[in-house]
């Protein structure tokens, strides 16, 4: 390091004098400071300090949550190894790593070995697993904070209980950036250690925050308009760095800007690519290759190029509309400037007017450090029972040896004796609605007490569903003359028929027949749909609505260094001449009427999840006073309840209707929670093994998984309802899909707040982008646009203000 000219940082020198006194820790820095070789030279420093205390066989263990990351890490890690010459061999195992390769492997283990939390799971499962840990002396988990609060997290936690318990003097360290609860993320890594380290990098990363301004402001903002017309300014932005890094929320979104920058310079042709989850990893590995060597002047990519691979030709990333979060947005920030006190540039593109508020609060959260906390996950006996046959699998166990060793974990810390019986009685006989079906008995008992699992068929089909992530039912995409292009959801070619148009991966594709789990498609041309991947839409997170709050609320007299609010002003005369700015302690309800009909808007600044499930509840309470049914809107600023009949209720029933009191019990009265629950036991089943995904290399359809847990769900529901699977289904509901404690929160906030009452006669700056989101869901984009159209005409007509 000092040879090539690199002085270390001190938490990096930290974290080797700690490492060679048998501390296990966390690192915490910015991207790009070296968080890597802060454990990994320290292990390399130990071994040449203290050789005899290392054998041969694998040495240093790297969990890293992306298989993209772990090639590039072994390629630095290999290299840094041959340039201090140690003969140290460093290697890859994870789901794209050649047949003969893991042979070898699981006969001779490399010194260094890169695997996902899946891989190492799946080693666990192999007999004879002993002799792979053996000479092990490290266990470091790389992008800690990405993996914290999952379920993938959940699997690192019992892996890692499992090898400490089985290798005392093991140290673990943990690998992160900054996150909220930094002490917590630690305890949830490293609970039993009785020498433990947090050491946290002095250094900060310099972020340079710069909003895309469009041409005009738009008083009547809806999303995803000014996207199209901002890729013009854009490709400027492209041209003048070297490479760029453009980030969208969504597949979808990556797709349709991928085609914009296209058409707004075509040049671009084979100089920009698409990067996402849905594409093939081939094209993806060339993708991430020709980044590193700086031969794309462009990736529009999704979080899929959020995390590790170092791209040092980046030197400015776009940000296409909200990031949700303060965490995410400086995480993608730092992909640029990637070298030490390089400055990191991120444009902030807005898809509509509102959004600019966000920059400024953005701007905010970044300069006091406010970053969202990682809540880590607890009790999710769908992971620990498939960890439990994983472990009979891999030679057996001892149902009270493991059970401390569970307790020991901090996600099953308050596990009961009870609970930990049941799990036991679950792998073995089915639970009690397994009892008569031979499949559910997958573990056996011996008579010396060890768990194993006997059958082959058993062993097979849970190495092949091993695992925590449960996609919805994916479809591959292929050309009737052959070659692979990616894959779409299910739910979204079900819709399509032979002879419809839809992009992926950049290219316009017509379907022409589907067949099992296929697509067989042509190129083509012209207007095409874009997949809608279910797993797109990002919560907005509790910190970035308290700043957007905030900045709303000083948007009425901005501040002259705001340059975003300032800009923004005429959309914010606009909403105070006819209706209100609320102030940060008030909360604004509107009702307007037009020829439509009656409309209620609310705004909590708290999200689209939590507004779907307070426009449920607000819904459900007005309908307790006066008979009326509607239909809902929402984004993540406010939601929309909308009847042809009056909403006629005055202040003090409103305030009736905000009330705090009884709120989780009429939510599930408004909500059918238990269909919700039904939802979440889908991913629960196939997690736990109920229901089996793959069958041998096919993957079962959505309706048949659907089925087959829907059936089980309601079995359990009438005669086995304290099963710890059905509990845990509503458990997820609560915590996850009603974010509970936020929205009690959010009721606290709102019951403090002074509630003001408007009623208008047009559409407010605020509501707009709400109402326009409810029609997205029944017009097509072109009806969609002339409809838009008409109604910002027929509403209150009033100047643009030119920039």
């Amino acid at each position: 390091m000092q040879q090539k000219g690199n002085t270390p940082f001190s938490f990096q020198e930290k974290a080797w004098k700690k490492y060679s006194n048998g501390y296990s820790g966390m690192v915490v820095a910015p991207t790009g400071f070296g968080k890597t070789f802060s454990i990994f030279l320290a292990v390399l420093i130990d071994f040449m300090n203290n050789p005899s205390r290392y054998q041969k066989g694998l040495k240093l263990l790297w969990i890293t949550p992306l298989r993209s990351l772990a090639k590039d890490l072994a390629r630095a890690m290999q290299e840094a190894i041959d340039e201090i010459g140690l003969d140290w061999v460093v290697e890859v195992r994870n789901g794209d790593t050649d047949i003969k390769i893991k042979q070898r492997q699981s006969r001779q283990m490399p010194d260094v070995l890169l695997v996902t939390p899946e891989s190492l799971h799946l080693l666990l499962a192999q007999k004879g697993r002993q002799h792979f840990f053996n000479t092990l002396q490290c266990i470091a988990v790389d992008e800690w904070h990405e993996l914290l609060g999952t379920k993938r997290g959940v699997m690192v936690e019992l892996a890692l209980g499992f090898l400490k318990y089985q290798h005392q003097n093991l140290r673990i360290w943990g690998i992160t950036a900054t996150i909220g609860n930094l002490d917590e993320a630690m305890e949830v890594l490293i609970p039993t250690a009785q020498k433990k380290v947090k050491i946290v990098a002095r250094e900060k990363k310099k972020i340079a925050i710069i909003p895309v301004f469009p041409t005009e402001v738009e008083v009547l903002p809806w999303a995803g308009h000014l996207g199209g017309k901002l890729a013009e300014e854009v490709v400027p932005i492209i041209l003048e760095s070297k490479s760029t890094l453009v980030f969208t929320n969504t597949r979808s979104q990556s797709e349709m800007w991928y085609q914009l920058l296209l058409e707004a310079h075509p040049d671009f042709a084979g100089q920009i690519a698409l990067h996402h989850s849905s594409i093939d990893s081939q094209i993806r590995q060339w993708i991430e290759e020709a980044l590193s060597e700086g031969r794309l002047k462009a990736v529009v990519a999704t979080s899929s190029l959020d995390l590790g691979v170092d791209f040092k030709p980046v030197d400015t990333v776009v940000q296409v509309g909200s990031s949700k979060g303060v965490a995410r947005f400086m995480q993608r920030a730092g992909r640029s400037g990637h070298s030490p006190h390089e400055l990191s540039k991120i444009y902030f593109v807005p898809t509509h007017s509102l959004e600019l508020i966000e920059v400024a609060a953005l701007k905010e959260a970044v300069k006091t450090q406010t970053i969202e906390n990682r809540d880590p996950m607890v009790l999710t006996f769908d992971v620990l029972v498939q960890f439990l046959v994983t472990i009979a699998l891999g030679g057996g166990f001892k149902a009270k040896d493991l059970y401390p060793v569970i307790k020991n974990t901090f996600a099953f810390q308050e596990i009961t004796e009870e609970e930990w019986d049941w799990c036991i009685f679950f792998i073995t006989q089915g639970g009690a609605i397994g009892k008569n079906y031979e499949e559910f008995h997958k573990v056996t008992p011996k008579e010396d007490g060890m768990l194993v699992v006997e059958k082959r068929r058993i062993a097979m089909l849970h190495r092949m569903n091993m695992g925590v992530i449960v996609s919805d039912a994916m479809m591959r995409v292929k050309f009737l003359s052959g070659g692979y292009i990616g894959m779409v959801e299910e739910y979204f070619i079900s819709r399509l028929h032979s002879g419809d148009k839809f992009v992926l991966a950049g290219r316009v594709l017509e379907l022409i027949r589907v067949k099992e789990m296929t697509a067989y498609v042509r190129s083509s041309s012209g207007r095409a749909f874009t997949p809608s991947w279910l797993g797109g839409r990002l919560p907005l997170s509790s910190n970035l609505s308290q700043f957007l709050r905030q900045k709303l609320a000083s948007a009425r007299h901005p501040d002259s260094r705001e340059k975003e609010l300032q800009f923004l002003h005429p959309l914010v005369a606009r909403q105070n001449e006819h209706s209100h700015i609320p102030a940060e302690d008030e909360f604004l309800v509107e009702s307007i009427h037009t020829k439509e009909g009656y409309h209620l808007f609310m705004y909590p600044f708290e999200g689209r999840l939590v507004h779907e499930v307070m426009a449920s509840l607000i819904a459900y309470r007005i309908s307790l006073l006066i008979p009326i049914s509607f239909s809902m809107a929402m984004n993540d600023y406010g939601f929309e309840l909308f009847s042809d009949s009056e909403i006629a209720i005055d202040e003090s029933q409103l305030k009736k209707i905000l009330s705090r009191e009884h709120l989780m019990e009429e939510v599930i009265s408004s909500i059918n929670a238990t269909e919700m629950a039904k939802r979440k036991f889908r991913d629960i089943a196939v997690i736990s093994g109920m229901v089996v995904q793959n069958l041998h290399g096919k993957q079962q359809n959505n309706k048949s998984l659907q089925a087959s847990s829907g059936i089980i769900f309601q079995v359990l529901e009438e005669h086995d309802p304290q099963n710890l699977l059905l509990r845990q289904a509503y458990a997820e509901v609560f915590n996850q899909q009603l974010e509970e404690p936020r929205l009690v929160a959010a009721f606290e906030r709102i019951h403090h707040s002074k509630i003001i009452y408007k009623f208008a006669t047009g559409f407010t700056p605020l509501s707009f982008p709400i109402k326009v989101d409810s029609l997205r869901q029944s017009l097509s984009s072109e009806d969609l646009t002339s409809r838009i159209q008409r109604l910002q005409q027929s509403n209150w007509k009033s100047p643009r203000r030119k920039r």
